[in-house]
């Protein structure tokens, strides 16, 4: 049986206005997350990553941020239209988000307990006590003792730290997760721990996740499909083997060729040849990876690409494909 599709992004565009210029953060995104489901999305620094989660929740600042189209669909309602003690009721409780750095997504003057129980007592219509003893029992749920409930965030370390993050986000076991790097701030072995016990309770409680990471490793780890972000727009999606196995996009190409090989020491990294892209530019009259794309031709200075489908799971944004036969090196055959 088909999975619901519990999140829907249809054409998101966001802008930031500033003094000297307007910064085109997010250029036309397309994404749907089914119930239950690990979604990866990757990039470079300032492809839009965070920005298109965060518009998720409605928490872009109005000033200068602002969602220009595109309609927000969870659980079929469209959050862009939504008056704020809807948002509210929404945010925690149907969607939750794991911010990135635990250090500062916790209040230095409340306890965990009470930090906790605040979101508790908000949807769940509970008691301040009734919250807290709830709030305790989600910090066993994530691996921490319960009479630490009363200890500030100073006292905890910092894989400790994300691990209350988690629990915030999930006392109310909302069906979307979205974790904006949750592991980034954690040494190697901590980083195990946290994606363990992320994965553990989306199969306990049944939740959907966006995971946005750099690591490549992570999403062969915890992920059923792949979303590819460049210049603010999902240059290639696909099933884990369509995006690891059949990589499409020459941007994707040039992640994985990016990475060391363990398995060869001889071997090195490619780095992906110029620049980032420049945000303030649209790239609306010409694909924004061909000034870095050793596949460019003519053509891909002069349109905006336009989404392939390679198959029934796979798309890629690269007009090349329109010519038979067309592959690159490290993907195969599309025909």
């Amino acid at each position: 049986m088909e999975k619901k599709t519990v999140l829907q992004i249809k054409d998101l565009h966001v802008r930031f206005d500033t003094d000297d210029s307007r910064v085109y953060a997010v250029n036309g995104v397309n994404l749907d997350l089914r119930e239950q489901e690990t979604i990866g999305l990757v990039g470079e620094t300032g492809a839009g990553k965070t920005t298109t989660v965060l518009s998720v929740l409605r928490l872009l600042a109005s000033n200068p941020g602002a969602i220009t189209e595109g309609e927000i669909l969870v659980n079929g309602k469209n959050v862009l239209k939504m008056s704020d003690s809807e948002l509210e009721a929404m945010r925690g409780n149907e969607v939750a988000m794991v911010f990135q750095d635990p250090m500062t997504s916790l209040n230095p003057v409340m306890t965990v307990g009470d930090q906790i129980a605040e979101a508790i007592e908000i949807h769940e219509k509970v008691s301040k006590a009734q919250a807290f003893k709830l709030a305790k029992k989600m910090l066993e749920t994530v691996g921490i003792p319960g009479y630490r409930a009363g200890d500030y965030p100073h006292q905890f370390s910092g894989g400790m730290k994300q691990r209350v993050v988690i629990a915030i986000a999930i006392a109310c076991h909302p069906k979307i997760l979205l974790a904006d790097e949750p592991t980034t701030a954690l040494d190697v072995t901590i980083q195990a721990q946290v994606l363990d016990l992320m994965k553990k309770m989306a199969e306990e409680f049944k939740t959907a996740m966006i995971l946005i990471t750099h690591d490549l490793g992570i999403v062969a780890e915890t992920c059923e499909r792949v979303a590819v972000m460049y210049a603010g727009r999902i240059v290639e999606i696909g099933t884990l083997e369509d995006v690891f196995n059949r990589t499409a996009h020459p941007y994707t190409e040039g992640l994985f060729n990016s990475l060391p090989d363990l398995s060869d020491r001889s071997h090195e990294p490619k780095p992906i040849k110029g620049l980032v892209p420049d945000p303030t530019d649209s790239y609306s009259d010409r694909c924004a990876f061909a000034n870095r794309c050793p596949y460019a031709v003519e053509q891909c200075w002069q349109k905006h690409p336009e989404e392939i489908i390679l198959s029934d799971t796979h798309m890629v944004m690269c007009d090349r494909y329109q010519e038979k036969g067309f592959h690159i090196e490290r993907g195969t055959e599309h025909e």
